[in-house]
């Protein structure tokens, strides 16, 4: 024990990387594929991008994970967490062309072979560092299995895939409208679009009509999109428009001729009624169109420059073209008038442009016959979310699902597996043979590979014992905002083609926001380190922090809870340290209970197993680690250390030895159920256990015993516990000094097993009935049961304590009068928010409890 008599404090830095390396070393987190998935217990890892480095979200999500691994490891399974990255198409091609402008060149100039080379070498030498972080987490992933969705089998899974697919007619090509990002030069789909408000005018512009009497007004804020107008669309219920319907109006600038149409999609309501129909340039116009058979006219190239069919426009931004156009309305005298017109407007997510719908000849994918099944899953239960809010956020999305945009013009990605020759068209897994094929150019979006999570990187399509042992997955965790991107697809692919659901429970975690509710960033300044915290606190503290935290709303980022983390860990070493170095190496761990007390921590230690379990298993993790931490910091340290201090220094023979079996059994059963919140600081202290073997991490816990209920002890503890804070209560009230032991008797029932507890801890005198005969006590303090007499002693200056007590009822009386009449004050009650209102009257009621304890 000389080696723990020396280390005086728990330091997490020394500590941290040398448990780390004997978890990686022990293989402990590379389960062998046996048994069923119904016996394992398996979570694959949302798949960070290997651009990426461990921000407070993954540091989140990442505790939550390895919280459920620990504890279902514990439980005596094989518990694999499914580890890797993901390519990140988009986001991984950007940084790399960075680099390549930094030397003053692009990928258009080095060649298709080339970049992608660059961009393998990029990934060897930055894909790793999630990773490393993730260790430094404490996570518990199967590091030697780590896949990554463009290793050779993940590929291999992809081809597959998109060729059953098509082979199923659920894939196709089409010209159809896109959100095309001009920034990536890129299309991309509904999800990866964010809406922002924005402010913009909105031109009244006038159409001549073709018989020559008269003009028909459109209200529009892309004026520069005119140039492809191919219709004007009404209400087929406007009677102002109703003798319009069919005729011609000549479009401005251009002389184009357009049709009249009535399309039930106008909003008669909306500026004058009559819509300008663009069908090359806007959503809805081009389902307009498609209904109406009209033609499709694009003027935006896919630069975000006007095209030749923009005529004198051509080569300008759209920016610059709409301050053209206007100029060139107004030289008409075609626009009549103009209003600020605020409005919703798309930006891409991935590089934060404007979106331009344009028509692009691109890969689909027919979503209803896939999304059917993956609604039928979750309504029937087969897959649950937490919380149960957004089940229906998830079935509203999925009874009105889309065609899926599945390409992308990317070079960083899986490559279509489709070639053309002439007019021509081979889908397959492999080159076809022959000369003069071309392969397409695009790759898939990222998202449709990462569907293929779950199974894809269990060795699927081969039959891998992998995939036997651990499919389908247990839980997913993840952040909302990818709820459709990701883990509707997920449920799609599994089912369709691993033939079952990908995960049972999908727990949608909270957001970690700055401290002062706005969103992380570095941008703006409000970004935490998760890192920089683990080297302040250590990761048990963070880890605990963090799941505090957790809840089924977003949360403000709390340091102090952190710091509550860290505290845990110390206040556990310490106390471990306390009993490790007064018992002898040959004592085991049992549960032989001598006394009250004894008998009082196995019954309270064997409800914070369940209840910690329980929380867990319903995915309520702030309330399982907080129970935690009331059980390690209050009962068992700062009660029944307390109350088993003479004993630990005391006692010899049989009862020296059951104590030291009893505390290290529950010492034992305590760094259990902590172990998958603070991993670190309880596979440390397990190290110096007498009889402890191997790793805690490896431990198969023990039921909790229902047979260590007491209700009785915890009735006559709880009792004890609340008698000595009344009395500490008292004696501070009084101004007793901190060493004197006051003489009294205890006037109360229940006190049979603990009388010498509460005296003790109390400081007080205990005195047999007798020895005071008639003498009057000169207070009586409020216990559970009755009261405790004070007898007079110098010890107690009641004058001093009563001037005292007065002193404060006088502050209290003064505080409460303000407090009245501040809320008694209409306009203060009218006027001020609410939550300064109701912490008034918050107060008012505290300070009116306290005096009437005085």
């Amino acid at each position: 024990m000389s080696e723990l008599e020396t280390k005086t404090r728990y330091d997490a830095a020394e500590a941290e990387p040398r448990i780390l390396r004997r978890w990686l070393d022990s293989g402990l987190f590379h389960p062998e594929p046996k048994g069923s998935a119904d016996e394992n217990y398996s979570i694959a890892v949302p798949p960070p991008n290997v651009t990426g480095a461990l921000h407070m979200g993954h540091a989140l999500n990442g505790s939550i994970q390895d919280a459920l691994i620990r504890f279902n490891r514990a439980q005596g399974k094989r518990a694999k967490w499914i580890a890797g990255t993901d390519h990140a198409g988009i986001a991984t091609q950007k940084q790399v062309e960075k680099q390549l402008a930094g030397e003053g060149t692009t990928r258009h100039e080095i060649g298709r072979d080339a970049f992608t080379e660059r961009v393998w070498r990029w990934r060897e030498q930055y894909g790793s560092t999630i990773i490393d972080q993730f260790q430094r987490l404490g996570a518990s992933l199967d590091y030697d299995d780590e896949r990554f969705t463009l290793d050779e089998r993940y590929v291999e899974a992809v081809l597959k895939v998109f060729v059953d697919l098509y082979e199923k007619g659920l894939i196709y090509r089409d010209n159809y409208m896109v959100n095309w990002d001009p920034g990536s030069q890129s299309a991309i789909s509904d999800l990866e679009v964010e809406e922002r408000e924005e402010v913009d005018t909105l031109f009244y512009v006038d159409y001549p009509l073709a018989s020559g009497e008269g003009t028909i007004t459109v209200a529009t804020v892309r004026p520069e999109t005119m140039l492809a107008d191919t219709a004007i669309a009404v209400n087929p219920g406007d009677e102002r428009y109703a003798a319009l319907i069919g005729q011609e109006a000549i479009l401005p600038l251009v002389g184009r001729r357009l049709t009249i149409i009535a399309d039930d999609y106008v909003k008669p309501e909306f500026g004058t009624g009559a819509l300008k129909i663009t069908p090359g340039h806007d959503p809805n116009d081009f389902e307009i169109g498609r209904r109406h058979g009209l033609e499709e006219l694009t003027v935006i190239g896919e630069d975000g420059r006007m095209n030749a069919d923009a005529g004198r426009f051509a080569g300008l931004t759209v920016k610059e073209a709409q301050v053209a156009v206007v100029e060139a309305l107004k030289a008409e005298g075609a626009i009549s008038r103009t209003e600020e017109y605020p409005h919703v407007v798309p930006f891409s997510h991935r590089s934060g442009e404007r979106i331009e719908p344009l028509i692009s000849l691109q890969w689909f994918m027919r979503m209803d016959e896939l999304a059917q099944p993956a609604i039928d899953a979750v309504k029937d239960g087969r897959v649950r979310i937490h919380p149960e809010r957004w089940t229906k956020v998830y079935l509203d999305w999925m009874e009105n699902i889309r065609p899926w945009c599945i390409s992308r013009q990317l070079w960083w990605g899986h490559q279509i597996p489709v070639w053309y020759r002439g007019e021509e068209t081979y889908v397959g897994t492999t080159p076809p043979e022959g000369d003069g094929w071309e392969r397409d150019p695009d790759v898939l979006d990222t998202w449709f590979s990462s569907a293929l999570w779950p199974f894809a990187t269990l060795g699927w399509p081969r039959e891998t014992p992998e995939l036997k042992a651990f499919y389908p997955t247990d839980v997913l965790s993840t952040a909302r905002d990818i709820l459709f991107l990701w883990v509707a697809r997920m449920i799609m692919m599994g089912l369709e083609f691993a033939g079952d659901i990908p995960f049972r429970d999908v727990y949608i975690h909270s957001v970690i926001q700055a401290p002062d509710g706005r969103r992380m960033s570095k941008s703006l300044g409000t970004g935490i380190d998760p890192l920089d915290e683990i080297e302040q606190h250590g990761a048990d503290g963070v880890r605990f922090g963090l799941l505090a935290m957790s809840s089924s709303q977003d949360v403000r980022y709390s340091a102090e809870k952190v710091q509550q983390g860290q505290q845990l860990a110390n206040k556990l070493w310490n106390a471990s340290r306390l009993v490790l170095t007064r018992i002898d190496d040959d004592a085991r761990a049992a549960a032989r209970p001598r006394a009250v007390e004894d008998r009082w921590i196995l019954s309270r230690l064997a409800a914070t197993q369940r209840e910690v379990a329980e929380r867990i298993a319903a995915f309520d993790f702030s309330h399982a680690v907080l129970g935690l931490y009331d059980f390690v910091y209050g009962e068992l340290c700062d009660w029944y250390l307390e109350l088993v201090k003479p004993r630990l220094y005391e006692a010899e023979g049989e009862e020296r030895d059951d104590l030291a079996a009893t505390l290290l059994h529950v010492l034992t059963e305590t760094l259990q159920t902590a172990h998958p919140v603070i991993p670190f600081v309880t596979e440390e202290i397990w190290s110096h256990t007498p009889g402890a073997e191997g790793l805690l991490a490896a431990r198969v816990a023990p039921a909790p015993d229902p047979g260590a209920a007491d209700p009785d002890a915890e009735r006559a503890i709880a009792a004890a516990i609340e008698a000595v804070q009344a009395l500490r209560g008292w004696r501070d009230s009084v101004g007793a000094p901190a060493g004197a032991r006051i003489p009294a008797r205890i006037d109360a029932e229940g006190y049979g097993e603990t009388a010498a507890h509460v005296a003790r801890l109390a400081r007080l005198e205990l005195t047999d009935p007798s020895e005071y005969g008639d003498e009057q006590p000169v207070a009586q303090v409020t216990i559970p049961g009755g009261a405790v007499s004070v007898f007079a002693s110098d010890a107690v200056d009641l004058g001093a304590a009563e001037r005292k007590l007065a002193e404060r009822r006088v502050t209290l009386e003064k505080e409460i009068a303000r407090c009245e009449g501040k809320l008694s004050n209409d306009g203060f009650v009218a006027k001020a928010p609410e939550p300064v209102v109701q912490a008034e009257r918050d107060k008012l009621a505290a300070l009116r409890e306290e005096l009437a304890s005085l």
